[in-house]
């Protein structure tokens, strides 16, 4: 664990009103352990109204089903995809995101969203970026969805038609588009919740920083590398990375422990806390 302490009883009791007063926890990359959740959820006290998903659930089940404990707790539920959704094919990605299989849960999908949680401004956007659609620091390929049939139809021979039709379901449905950043870009939010790091993690990419401070928040939540940090950059941006399983509060506190974190390369630019 790189910067982040967890809480025990008595100090998350008093601290609630200064570091959980919107009463949000943030879950890094589930992969399945939904047992992270449940322990955490059963040994917390103080408020929980919303529970915000960093994506890479992969569910095996509906969501509306995986979350049960999230949902009996009286929080509300809120998620993004990260790249791993879909990795148990149509069924796992329907799981995560068909609205007749999760009626209590679709609502909370983030992607592409600016939501109101506890009186603050939450915007959400799924996924990684993609060599065929987008790999900054280089120029996109593609702006957007409706260019990738074109695209897809220069694979050449080798590519079958349930390969090409594969392929164009995942870049569509989990590739970070240009057309998702900029419709964001033009919204407003207090903070921005990605499965991609912003350049606070050395596999990082700065557009996510560039988002942060168009749409005018002062934080950026992320998945993806499992790892749990507070950074902040020279004009005050700040970052908080968490790590596999856990949960995070707003100030960067940890409500419960998930997998063990990975290793975290500082950047340069970036003070870290």
């Amino acid at each position: 664990m790189t910067t982040l302490t967890l809480l025990d009883t008595a100090t998350l009791s008093r601290s609630a009103a200064l570091f959980d007063h919107a009463g949000i926890v943030f879950v890094g990359d589930i992969h399945r352990r939904w047992d992270h959740v449940a322990r955490g959820l059963t040994a917390r006290v103080g408020p929980l109204r919303h529970v915000v998903l960093l994506g890479d659930m992969e569910c095996t089940l509906p969501l509306d089903k995986l979350a049960a404990p999230i949902l009996a707790h009286g929080a509300g539920l809120h998620w993004i995809f990260g790249n791993h959704d879909a990795d148990g094919g149509p069924e796992m990605w329907a799981n995560l995101a068909d609205p007749r299989r999760n009626p209590r849960t679709a609502a909370g999908a983030l992607h592409g969203r600016v939501v109101e949680l506890g009186g603050l401004r939450i915007a959400g956007l799924g996924g990684t970026f993609h060599t065929r659609v987008w790999n900054p620091p280089a120029p996109p390929r593609l702006h957007s969805r409706d260019q990738l049939a074109a695209d897809l139809a220069t694979l050449g021979p080798g590519w079958s038609a349930d390969a090409t039709a594969s392929l164009a379901t995942a870049l569509a449905g989990m590739a970070i588009w240009p057309e998702d950043v900029e419709a964001l870009s033009r919204q407003r939010a207090d903070i921005l919740v990605t499965h991609e790091a912003p350049s606070s993690h050395r596999s990082g990419v700065a557009v996510l920083d560039d988002l942060a401070r168009a749409m005018g928040a002062s934080l950026v939540v992320h998945g993806h590398h499992h790892t749990g940090y507070r950074a902040v950059a020279e004009d005050g941006l700040e970052v908080q990375g968490v790590g596999a399983g856990w949960g995070i509060d707003l100030a960067g506190r940890a409500h419960w422990q998930g997998d063990r974190e990975r290793a975290l390369p500082r950047v340069a630019g970036w003070r870290y806390r």
